[in-house]
């Protein structure tokens, strides 16, 4: 009799700080012998990495067209990620997502799987396992940390207005946390997350309430903190980017962990000031770096990017490449020796495997 082979679904959000988790859990789970549905939008899907050949018959990767909203302007033509859009369109985003339950209802119904591994915006899945007879799993990508804070109001139900009434009521510690702790926001930082996680927006749900239906929908919730700290195997052969190439060759005549690595990752845009800033900071400093910049909205071309003649008076000691970045590669590179970053969660544990120092900018 032939062995069942285990079947998982995974449904991130349309994030690649959350589609990037994902894809390297289903690399871990196809490792031990599960087979794994990666389903997303098929932009989304082509922009992420190419599984191990050794791999490639367990990991299957399921498009779901994106659908179009009535009024075409509320998402850019092509738009499938956060990465695509400005902050203020990611709630027409979300719209378009949650209108992804039927198709994906449909593909669970086909399927039988075993398990559904999902994310914080799925209000849905929880209701769709259920009628299917399927396990759920919430994967956050968010540290322990992130949920301890929130607490309660990661419950269905709670009252989250008697609690969180304003951006001050984040800026103390929660009164379920009984030890002693700092754990809260700064006042600049309170005001952008109360408005981000607490007030309504297009999508008729608010994004705390989100994460509540999604966890409630759930049998476990998976935290994605402190994994164990193991060597990059990655191959160099594996870039293929010509320009890469010549960085990483330039990386290699430096000399070991005199490098910083400055990178703020798919989701932060900076503004102009900010990238002006921290040019100005990086030439000041006298260090050796390597920043892999995002090309910003407000930039016309990659010269207006950064200030008039940064790059001539930085050569020799610093490379700046627009665009995307083999991060782990870089990360696991001998001559690195800190990472200059937003404070991200991913970049956090990415930079602490390979022990570096972190440099957090707020």
């Amino acid at each position: 009799m032939e062995k069942q082979v285990f079947h998982v679904v995974m449904l991130p959000w349309s994030a690649f700080g959350h589609m990037m988790p994902f894809y390297q859990l289903s690399i871990a789970l196809a490792k031990s012998g599960f087979k794994v549905s990666f389903v997303s939008t098929p932009k989304n899907i082509q922009r992420l990495p190419k599984p191990p050949s050794n791999l490639s018959t367990l990991i299957n990767f399921v498009e779901l067209q994106l659908p179009t909203l009535d009024n075409n302007q509320l998402l850019p033509d092509g738009a499938e990620a956060t990465v695509d859009i400005p902050f203020d369109k990611i709630q027409y985003l979300q719209i378009a997502y949650d209108l992804l339950k039927l198709p994906f209802e449909q593909f669970v119904a086909s399927q039988s799987p075993d398990w559904i591994v999902t994310d914080m915006i799925s209000t849905w899945v929880g209701k769709i396992a259920q009628q299917h007879s399927v396990s759920v799993v919430h994967f956050s990508v968010f540290s322990a940390t992130t949920y301890a804070f929130f607490g309660p109001e990661f419950l269905v139900g709670y009252d989250k207005e008697k609690l969180r009434s304003s951006p001050e009521s984040l800026t103390s510690v929660p009164e379920w946390v009984d030890f002693q702790s700092s754990l809260a926001f700064r006042s600049f930082e309170a005001k952008n997350v109360y408005a981000g996680f607490y007030e309504s927006n297009a999508s008729g749900m608010k994004d705390v309430d989100r994460v509540a239906y999604a966890i409630h929908g759930s049998k476990a919730v998976a935290v994605r903190s402190c994994p164990e700290y193991e060597e990059n195997h990655k191959r160099r052969e594996q870039i293929t980017d010509e320009s890469w190439i010549k960085i990483l060759q330039w990386l290699d005549a430096q000399k070991p962990i005199s490098v910083v690595f400055v990178g703020f990752g798919s989701e932060c845009k900076l503004t102009k000031d900010q990238v002006y800033e921290m040019a100005h900071g990086l030439e000041l400093s006298g260090l050796s770096f390597l920043w892999a910049l995002r090309k910003p909205d407000w930039a016309d071309d990659d010269v207006d990017t950064l200030p008039s003649g940064f790059v001539e008076r930085t050569h020799g000691r610093g490379v700046v490449s627009i665009g995307w970045a083999p991060q782990l590669e870089i990360l696991g590179h001998q001559s690195i020796g800190g990472s200059l970053f937003h404070s991200g969660w991913g970049s956090v544990i990415e930079t602490l495997q390979f022990g570096h120092f972190l440099l957090c900018y707020h």
